[in-house]
């Protein structure tokens, strides 16, 4: 563990009101120790990176200036608050950050009373902000202050729109901080992003502008009553001198900035010269992401989450197995690029996860044919849906948990039109350290009650590829893959790729005394714990169900016909999934099989690494083998003791 020495200014702040006491001169100290902590603790303990380095001026300027955490400070995702949790009583633990049972990697109000909101997820600061800051005027807290920080690639998101067109219909004194690095995770991409630039360029008129504004204040020729009249007259005048128009001022929203984002003292000045002023403001901001580290300032999207590295060399320590399976992103990347070769007619669509999904691949070889449309989720299915409404092929890649964001429009824009494309949703099931923010457990639930949608996952990379050569193949309507997050299961995995038949599974495994019904790569924890329990003369037959929707009909007359004990195992919420379609099948069928189903319970699962959020569900090989002999004692009516009371382990007696 990486500690602050003794005389550093850092290792006397435990809560903001200790970086209140500090004299001004002190701060630019303080940002240096603290960009410095950042780097030491995230160099052994792996998180996001440059985000939190291009806010520590910001983040100390914030808690220096409000008084939190009756002040809310409302982060739009939390890839650039880690200062925020050093300076709010969770210094000392930093070095558990994602770590499994430390702290989490995102604001979460359920660890710190200053963490106003959660922001696992981009783009929701705004709306939920200005929530805040509506409530505080119904109940008379004057002295509240609200501040939303949001970057430019999170500002992408229809959601921040919304929030925006919002923000002037209600009383409220909503401040929106404006973080713009010029960089996302990936290249930002779209109008706005050249928007911000081209805003930029009006840097000395903003600067005059707020220089008279702050002085006819002071001599109190302006107040709040004449706000909108002096608002109106100054965009105008604006439009005018510069032949612009400020987007934000046309949401009627007071503008402030470009300002620099790394000058602590003068935020911190017009930060207290705008806190109070009536009506919603936004002070843009101009930082370098991963500021004050080399490397990251270098290569942003290579060091938004680089692992572990050498904070003195600056060389990421990537260990490279011989001969292991590839990433099941880099599966699909690759063979997306294959298919794409086959079919002009194939494109590739993606919000803002080029690299995270490796679109990567197929923007390099066909730059004309691959999207990304920024954070936009709901959009990218719709763009994809008048994609394929015209004739093409597209491959739309969100990650599982962002695609909770674009339901309606899977409903509305391509189920009903039972539209040919693919939809790939990668980091599905439990992701490890990201936590529950990130978990892509739900899709199954949700996804299955649609009409016309084909839903599939393959149970290793061979399975992958025909799957997505299937989807594109096949003209039967939208066809959805869900595939996990990191290696797949073997090294050889280029495969001549072959059509599925729509709604079949395989059995993989004969047995006679108990079935096995999973779906996914989770069935390769199955296969290890019949392994197990074969040795025990236990008999076990599994069934890899390939599809969800349409299922196996004929599996499943089997497995009610021949077995009194079914386990269905799935790397998602056990609520809706495929336990629940198994359940709904044998009870419309008058099959009366007892099912067991492993899957995530109904909670959030917390952060830390995916092998023990395995061992939390039962979903790991030796839960698996244990849920498996207790089947087998049940059937064979020999006795059960549970081992504690609410205990999941049982004694067998013998």
């Amino acid at each position: 563990m990486t500690e602050c020495k003794d005389e550093h200014i850092l290792n006397t702040i435990d809560y903001p009101e200790d970086l209140r006491k500090l004299s001004p001169d002190k701060l630019g100290e303080v940002c240096a120790e603290l960009r410095q902590y950042i780097i030491d603790i995230l160099s052994e303990t792996p998180g996001h990176l440059g985000a939190s380095l291009g806010t520590v001026e910001l983040t100390v300027a914030l808690h220096y200036v409000f008084n939190t955490p009756h002040d809310r400070i409302v982060w739009d995702v939390g890839h650039q608050a880690y200062g925020h949790k050093i300076l709010t009583g969770r210094r000392e633990a930093f070095h558990t950050l994602r770590k499994f049972k430390g702290i989490s990697g995102f604001p979460n109000p359920a660890e710190s009373p200053y963490d106003a909101f959660i922001a696992g997820h981009a783009s929701n600061s705004i709306s939920a902000a200005m929530g805040m800051s509506v409530a505080s005027e119904l109940k008379g807290e004057k002295d509240r202050h609200v501040i939303a920080v949001i970057g430019d690639g999170a500002m992408t998101g229809g959601l921040a729109f919304e929030g925006l067109n919002n923000a002037s219909a209600n009383p409220n004194n909503l401040l929106i901080i404006l973080n713009d690095n010029d960089m996302a995770i990936d290249q930002p991409v779209g109008g706005l992003s050249q928007y911000l630039v081209d805003v930029t360029t009006s840097q000395a008129y903003n600067k005059m502008r707020y220089d008279v504004y702050r002085g006819l204040r002071k001599m109190k020729l302006i107040n709040n009553d004449r706000r909108e009249n002096i608002l109106r007259f100054n965009n105008s005048l604006k439009a005018l001198l510069t032949q612009q128009h400020n987007l934000f001022e046309g949401f009627s929203i007071r503008y402030f900035g470009p300002i620099d984002g790394h000058d602590v003292n003068y935020m911190i000045k017009v930060l207290n010269d705008i806190k109070d002023l009536q009506g919603p403001k936004l002070l843009h901001i101009k930082t370098k992401k991963g500021k004050g580290f080399k490397p990251a300032e270098e290569s942003a999207t290579e060091w938004h989450a680089p692992g572990l590295f050498n904070k003195e060399t600056g060389q990421r320590i990537i260990v490279h197995k011989l001969d292991e399976p590839q990433l099941y992103q880099d599966v699909f990347g690759h063979t997306l690029v294959e298919l794409a070769e086959q079919d002009e007619r194939i494109v590739g669509i993606t919000p803002a996860m080029p690299t995270g999904c490796s679109m990567t691949y197929m923007m390099k070889a066909f730059p004309n044919r691959a999207f990304d449309v920024g954070i936009a989720e709901g959009h990218s299915v719709t763009f994809s849906a008048g994609l394929a409404k015209e004739g093409m092929i597209p491959f739309c890649n969100v990650y599982s948990s962002f695609m909770q964001r674009a339901y309606d429009m899977v409903i509305h824009d391509v189920a009903m039109q039972k539209l040919h494309m693919v939809i790939c949703l990668d980091r599905a099931g439990l992701v490890g350290e990201d936590g529950a923010t990130h978990h892509g457990v739900f899709d199954l639930a949700y996804l299955r009650p649609i009409p016309n949608l084909i839903i599939s996952s393959p149970l290793n990379e061979l399975d992958l590829r025909n799957l997505m050569y299937t989807g594109y193949k096949k003209d039967n309507g939208p066809f959805i893959i869900r595939y996990p997050r990191g290696k797949g299961e073997m090294k050889d995995w280029r495969n001549a790729m072959q059509e599925l038949p729509i709604g079949k599974g395989k059995k993989i495994h004969e047995g006679n005394d108990i079935a096995v019904l999973s779906l996914g790569p989770i069935g390769n924890e199955v296969i290890k714990a019949i392994q197990e329990v074969e040795v025990e003369g236990i008999s076990v037959a599994h069934y890899d169900m390939i599809y969800l929707k349409p299922i196996d009909q004929e599996i499943l007359h089997e497995a009610g016909k021949k077995f009194s004990r079914i386990v269905t195992v799935e790397n998602g919420v056990i609520r809706g999934g495929l336990g629940s379609a198994v359940l709904e099948f044998m009870a419309d069928n008058e099959y009366t099989s007892h099912i067991t189903r492993i899957g995530v319970p109904d909670t959030f699962i917390e952060h830390g690494p995916i092998s023990e959020q395995y061992k939390i569900c039962g979903m790991d090989a030796k839960s698996i083998a244990n849920q498996l002999r207790i089947e087998y004692r049940k059937l064979n009516k020999k006795s059960i003791l549970p081992s504690s009371e609410g205990s999941k382990e049982y004694v067998i007696l013998q």
